[in-house]
């Protein structure tokens, strides 16, 4: 029904993956597995969304209609089965925005910031531009899965932190939380005061077998203090147009919130956003679950056969985005150095090192990709890494 098979060609579109590896890594003529977009068309609902409003052909100031938070409601209550009201949501140019205004609403100068790294590197990014202290209370590696440093948080909390921005699911280590670690996680804020801002933007791809919890579901503690950024683009592929939404229930935190948004954002939105993302939540499911199902045969193919080619990786199981996370600290190389002979193959990563604490010794490997694009970047890394001869 759908194809995920066939490449799209994107040089010449001004893509941030294919048409600037000369800008960004330094070579041209890379295979591009980095940044986290999908080389997937969109549904078609959505091209043809947007086709209708640029056939209108004027595009002047734009709001976001009812229906477009009608829709986000509809989705979030089928999908998650979170069932929130239309007060509570704000909407915003995007995720990494959303975590500016929340750092300027619910902190002040020189406050101390929790994050959980290895982790989306603009969270750390946000924190310093905001003038804000990053406070790294790394992820625990048991074994081959996550789990938070409770104690550390509680810690941390106790010594002043007055946030924690939470990656839900987490990229890039690749877990759902459940809902008794998110629960206990804002128990502890909760009980220190300190506000939660939740991205949630890979909140849609959890994996067959595996569920999302939002973070603000798990009780009225939890709900009272956070600030839960959703988005469509990252579900649909449709991060080149932007727009996401802030969910916040209690009216308060909600209100400083919007006054820093009208501060800095100026209340206007896409409005190709607008219409693509109100068809994505309307018509796309059928397409997400088929391309879920595609990036869990992804997933098993580079789990299979990375492992059985160049037996010093480990490829962490995955739960939720479609991001692998690949352990190479057996290899006994430095980062450096894997990072060169894997761009000497032409294979483009991202390396894990840039995403903090813990993630030295690591790549990530986009799986949203079509089986013969994996298959290539696999047969690269194992020539480049030393690996059995490959097939």
């Amino acid at each position: 029904m759908f194809d995920f098979d066939t490449l799209p060609d994107r040089r010449g579109t001004a893509s941030l993956k294919w048409d600037f590896a000369g800008r960004i890594a330094g070579r041209e003529g890379l295979l591009p597995l980095w940044v986290a977009d999908m080389d997937f068309a969109a549904p078609p609902a959505i091209a043809e969304a947007v086709a209708r409003r640029a056939a209108h052909g004027v595009f002047g100031y734009t709001l976001e209609p009812e229906s477009y938070f009608e829709a986000a409601m509809h989705w979030l209550a089928d999908r998650h089965g979170w069932n929130v009201r239309r007060e509570w949501l704000l909407a915003a140019p995007g995720v990494v925005q959303t975590i500016s205004a929340a750092l300027l609403a619910a902190s002040a100068p020189g406050d101390r910031i929790v994050i959980q790294p290895p982790v989306y590197h603009p969270f750390a990014l946000r924190i310093r531009a905001n003038g804000r202290e990053v406070v790294q209370n790394p992820l625990v590696l048991d074994g081959d899965r996550y789990r938070m440093d409770l104690e550390g948080l509680e810690r941390e909390l106790a010594a002043g932190a007055r946030m924690l921005i939470l990656c839900s699911p987490h990229n890039p280590g690749g877990r759902a939380w459940t809902g008794e670690e998110l629960e206990r996680a804002a128990g502890l804020c909760a009980r220190h005061g300190a506000v939660i801002v939740s991205d949630e933007i890979h909140a849609d791809l959890v994996l067959p077998g595996r569920r999302h919890v939002p973070l603000a579901s798990v009780s009225e503690a939890a709900a009272r203090i956070t600030i839960t950024c959703v988005s469509a683009t990252k579900t649909f592929n449709l991060a080149g147009l932007g727009g996401s939404l802030a969910i916040v229930s209690d009216e308060r935190l909600r209100m400083r919130l919007k006054a820093v948004a009208e501060a800095q954002w100026g209340g206007t939105a896409n409005c190709f956003a607008a219409a693509a993302s109100e068809a994505a939540w309307r018509h796309g499911a059928d397409w997400l679950d088929a391309m879920l199902a595609y990036v869990a045969g992804n997933v098993a193919y580079l789990a299979d056969r990375l492992p059985r080619e160049l037996p010093a990786a480990r490829v962490l199981p995955l739960e939720a985005t479609y991001l692998a996370w690949i352990d190479l600290r057996r290899l006994g190389m430095s980062d450096e150095e894997v990072r060169t002979r894997l761009l000497d193959a032409g294979i483009w990563l991202d390396e894990g090192r840039k995403f903090g604490r813990g993630g030295e010794g690591f790549q990530r490997l986009n799986l949203a990709c079509p089986r013969s694009v994996l298959d290539r970047a696999v047969g690269g890394m194992v020539r480049a890494l030393g690996g059995k001869a490959g097939r």
